[in-house]
C-alpha cells in the first residue's frame, strides 16, 4: 500500500509515497485520470526461470501503458483495456507449453490514495499485443468492492458472471475458483472490471493463474 503525506506536497521517492503525518493521509487525495493499475509477479518452476521471466516481460508491447519492473514485481498503469492486454500478454509470453508457471496479480482502480503521476492514458482502444494463443488455465479471483455497504451483492454478481461464462468451478474460502481457456479468462476479467467501473468507485481484484501444473487435473 502506498502511503502519502497529508501535505499538498507529497513525499514521493522511488515510485512510492511515504507518510509524514499520523492523520489519515489519503483524505482529499486521489487520481483525476481514468487509471487502472496492476502489480503482478510471474513464477516459473524451472531452473531456466530467469530468461523465461525476463523474456516474457520484454516481449510485451507496453507502448500504451506506463510500466516498471522492480526486484519483486512489474507494474502497468493506464487505460484498463491496455493494462489487461499487457497483463495477459505477459502470461501468454511466459507459457512454453510444458513448464509450470503461475501469475499473481493485483488490479486496482479508484483508490483515494492514487495519484496522476506515472501513468499513460491512451485515447484509442486498439490493442497492441497478439494474444490469440489458446491454452487452458486454472485460476482464482478475490474481488474487493471498497467503501460501500452492499459489497456482498457485487461479489455474488461477479461469481454469477463466472458461471454464465462457464469458467466457474466453486466458491471456496476467500476465493472463486476458475478453469478455462486463457482468452475466456481474460474476457471475464475485463467484464468484471467493466462492471466494477460502472458500479463501484474503488475496487480491487486479486488474480491467480496457473498453467501446466502437475496437479492441475488435466490443465
Amino acid at each position: 500500500m502506498c502511503i502519502v503525506s497529508l501535505h499538498s506536497g507529497k513525499t514521493f521517492r522511488n515510485g512510492a509515497f511515504f507518510m509524514e503525518q499520523t492523520d489519515y493521509p489519503w483524505r482529499g487525495n486521489g487520481a483525476t485520470k481514468d487509471i487502472t493499475g496492476t502489480r503482478f509477479t510471474i513464477s516459473v518452476m524451472s531452473d531456466n526461470f530467469v530468461p523465461m521471466i525476463r523474456g516474457a516481460i520484454k516481449n510485451v508491447d507496453t507502448k500504451k501503458v506506463w510500466s516498471k519492473t522492480d526486484a519483486l514485481s512489474t507494474v502497468y498503469r493506464g487505460k484498463r483495456i491496455h493494462v489487461m492486454d499487457c497483463l495477459k500478454a505477459c502470461f501468454v509470453q511466459a507459457n512454453d507449453g510444458y513448464t509450470h508457471i503461475t501469475m499473481e496479480a493485483t488490479v486496482s482502480k479508484g483508490s483515494p490514495a492514487d495519484v496522476d503521476d506515472e501513468c499513460l492514458i491512451e485515447e484509442d482502444d486498439i490493442l497492441l499485443n497478439n494474444n490469440s494463443k489458446k491454452f487452458n488455465v486454472m485460476g482464482k479471483i478475490s474481488f474487493y468492492p471498497l467503501g460501500i455497504e452492499n459489497y456482498m451483492d457485487h461479489i455474488a454478481h461477479i461469481a454469477r458472471m463466472a458461471m454464465d461464462k462457464s469458467l466457474f468451478i466453486a466458491c471456496s474460502h476467500y476465493v472463486t475458483m476458475l478453469k478455462g481457456d486463457i482468452n475466456d479468462m481474460f474476457d471475464y476479467f475485463n467484464a468484471v472490471l467493466a462492471y466494477a467501473e460502472q458500479n463501484i468507485s474503488h475496487h480491487v481484484m486479486q488474480i491467480t493463474l496457473s498453467v501446466n501444473s502437475p496437479t492441475g487435473a488435466g490443465i
